[in-house]
């Protein structure tokens, strides 16, 4: 009876790979990438007109970032502590450098992506840049105390 039904499926899902990565399906519709995401831009390349207050903007974007979660824990990921640096220059280029909780995330570009898209939309970003990194490794110790209380670690 097993047999039966196989031949019957329309769409099979292929075995997991045992690579380390897992790539997801781009927005426009075309396969991912053989390469990791391990960095991003956003922003739409042009100078603030204005001079800009760069720690103002830092601000700025540190509430965007915390519009942004991981789709498998219930916090955003400035709480989780997977932002490790946030940079914006005077002519309002950002430069964010952040991690994930696992090399193996199967949302890792798509979270790059996100932050580099909502990084670039913060008034007084001309462009951002965001870069994944891995050293040093992400631990829980990481996380902000609300983090930790929301998920029921203290």
């Amino acid at each position: 009876m097993g047999d039966d039904i196989e031949h019957l499926k329309v769409h099979k899902i292929p075995p997991r790979s045992t690579s380390d990565h897992v790539f997801l399906p781009q927005a426009d519709g075309h396969p991912g990438t053989t390469d990791p995401i391990s960095e991003a831009y956003g922003g739409s390349g042009e100078k603030p007109l204005a001079p800009i207050e760069p720690e103002a903007v830092k601000a700025a974007i540190v509430e965007a970032l915390r519009s942004i979660f991981d789709p498998e824990i219930p916090v955003n990921i400035y709480e989780l502590g997977l932002i490790y640096d946030v940079n914006v220059a005077e002519d309002g280029r950002a430069e964010v450098r952040m991690t994930l909780t696992a090399p193996a995330c199967p949302v890792a570009g798509a979270l790059v992506e996100e932050v580099a898209q909502k990084t670039g939309l913060v008034e007084g970003v001309s462009t951002s840049h965001v870069e994944l990194v891995w050293d040093p490794p992400w631990t829980p110790d990481r996380m902000t105390e609300a983090a930790k209380l929301e998920l029921g670690l203290i």
